[in-house]
């Protein structure tokens, strides 16, 4: 049996933790685990995903940006 340890948490995040289990009688360690390792993204990003960050940011130094007003504004929201 693998070591425990104790934790903690407040009543309200003991509650978020209650409501995401999968079934009623899941420990607390196996939703943590699962929410851990869907947090996690271990997939390198690609070559045309970094270029395109890149990008992204040399557009936000040059001031190529858009606020939300105008945006909404273009939109008709």
């Amino acid at each position: 049996m693998e070591k425990t340890t104790t934790i903690q948490i407040s009543k309200q995040t003991r509650k978020l933790l209650d409501e995401l289990k999968a079934y009623p009688g899941e420990s607390m360690d196996a939703v943590i685990k699962r929410m851990a390792e869907r947090a996690t993204d271990y997939a390198p990003l690609s070559k045309e995903e970094i270029e395109g960050i890149r990008r992204a940011l040399k557009d936000i130094e040059a001031g190529k940006v858009h606020s939300m007003k105008e945006i909404r504004k273009e939109f008709g929201i």
